[in-house]
């Protein structure tokens, strides 16, 4: 257990640093004053609390999220937090319902499960490709398989064909071959042969409603950013928001923040990207940067759409893989709470959420994804082709998703035991950079079991051990 008697740095500076005021940040922060721990801060570089789970509100009066976020749970803890937070009457509660875009119709998210919705061509040879593949399955289970094999010997040619390569190929703006399948978990829907067989012989859906987020919540008012506003105002002043930090030396333990000032630490918890982190840390070995350097992100362009229309449409969001829709998910948000659109008037107004993603640098041509998220929206029907456009937002996200590469976990393994041994550790979505723990709850816990290891010596639950990540450790 760390000695925390001895507070290195300039004196009076705070013992525990925490680098980002995002769910991660907060939590950390909020834990710590729960367990009696005074002595901390928190450093924010943008002007409120949130990171990517922020919302804004444009000036026609729509407010958008940072992306498709929803509340749900794998933990007590962030549970808890939502309660102290939110009174019952203050959060909406939604069933899920997606769809999945695929020629003429939309097919009932997962794809996988839905088969019988498939012209009927297209759904024997799913069905065939994916009976052979299941008579042949071994390897394809193994976790150091890539992406790309691991989705072949799951579902077979036709579905990989059909769905899964385009669609990943679109989200993660990476060729499946070269993404790992250690990460796929909870986040990719196994698949019931007899299920489907039976599904396309009397036409009835799934027994089962598949993953942790079948029914979530969403603030009343304020978009997902109200979570963490909410959580920033019950903390102190040691929240320091427009705070940027441009320097960590992991030798004085000191950060140093744009204006020069310095601000000791004992612990440094770094929600901040990894690369980052280590590009702005001090005595930092060759070996551990150029690991660093071989961790890949997408960026995101969010554009919001806002009609003089009505909010009629009752699918939660939608998933496209073809090439001539920029974005890769479509939200209804305008749907998730009335109180995203001007007077929570969703009689008049209706409002989607599209989400298209790049290699980061790639060029982004504001006006064109507009105007061509505008028109697959309506070349899709999800919105009338003489609707008169309200607003337009567009929020560029450079770090929106950590991807899961064939080489992300060796990476890891050589950056982060470095960096804990000098008492700076990475939580948080890219903190961590692990997709496959990369939600709000996740974020939460994180935050919520670094705090408790400082203070306590209590073990983390969640996040494993960085010597285990070079064999594919799935948490």
């Amino acid at each position: 257990m760390p000695d925390l008697t001895h507070e290195p740095g300039a004196p009076g500076s705070p013992r525990i640093v925490i680098l980002g005021a995002g769910p991660c940040g907060l939590a950390c922060a909020d834990e710590l004053e729960r367990l009696g721990h005074r002595e901390w801060t928190l450093l924010e570089a943008a002007p409120e609390a949130g990171g990517l789970a922020s919302s804004v509100t444009d000036p026609a009066g729509f407010t958008w999220d940072l992306g498709g976020h929803v509340v749900f749970s794998h933990f007590g803890e962030f549970d808890r937090l939502l309660a102290e937070l939110f009174d019952p009457a203050e959060l909406i509660h939604h069933d899920r319902s997606s769809f999945v875009r695929f020629r003429d119709r939309w097919v009932p998210y997962p794809f996988q499960q839905h088969l019988h919705f498939l012209p009927a061509e297209d759904a024997e040879e799913c069905v065939r490709d994916l009976l052979d593949v299941c008579r042949h399955r071994g390897s394809a289970e193994v976790g150091g398989a890539d992406f790309a094999s691991w989705l072949q010997g799951m579902y077979g040619s036709a579905l990989v064909e059909r769905f899964f390569d385009p669609y990943n190929s679109k989200v993660w703006a990476t060729a499946p071959a070269a993404m790992a399948s250690s990460w796929v978990a909870e986040r990719v829907a196994p698949v019931s042969p007899d299920e489907v067989l039976a599904a396309l012989a009397r036409k009835v859906p799934p027994k089962r409603r598949w993953g942790p987020n079948a029914t979530f919540a969403f603030p009343a008012r304020g978009g997902t950013g109200a979570i963490w506003r909410r959580l920033a105002a019950r903390l102190d002043d040691r929240l320091r928001t427009s705070a940027p930090v441009r320097a960590v030396d992991s030798d004085a333990r000191t950060v140093t923040l744009d204006g020069g000032e310095q601000i000791g630490y004992a612990h440094l918890v770094a929600t901040a990207p990894l690369d980052q982190l280590v590009a702005m840390t001090s005595s930092v070995p060759e070996h551990v940067r150029r690991a660093a350097g071989r961790l890949r992100r997408t960026t995101v362009a969010m554009v919001g759409l806002g009609y003089r229309s009505p909010t009629t449409d009752p699918r939660s969001w939608l998933y496209f893989p073809q090439r001539d829709v920029p974005f890769y998910r479509a939200t209804n948000f305008s749907k998730y709470a009335p109180a995203n659109v001007p007077g929570s008037d969703t009689a008049t107004f209706s409002s989607w959420m599209t989400e298209i993603s790049m290699t980061p640098g790639t060029p982004v041509d504001h006006d064109a994804l507009i105007r061509s998220s505008d028109q697959a929206l309506r070349r899709h029907g999800l919105v009338p082709q003489d609707a008169p456009l309200a607003s337009a937002h567009l929020e560029l996200l450079p770090y929106a998703y950590p991807v899961p590469t064939r080489d992300r976990d060796a990476a890891l393994s050589a950056v982060m035991p470095w960096l804990e041994e000098r008492e700076i550790y990475p939580r948080g979505r890219f903190g961590a950079w692990r997709y496959e723990i990369g939600n709000m709850d996740h974020a939460v816990k994180m935050g919520i079991d670094i705090a408790r290891r400082l203070v306590a010596g209590a073990t983390e639950e969640l996040l494993a051990p960085p010597a285990r990540l070079a064999a594919g450790t799935r948490s």
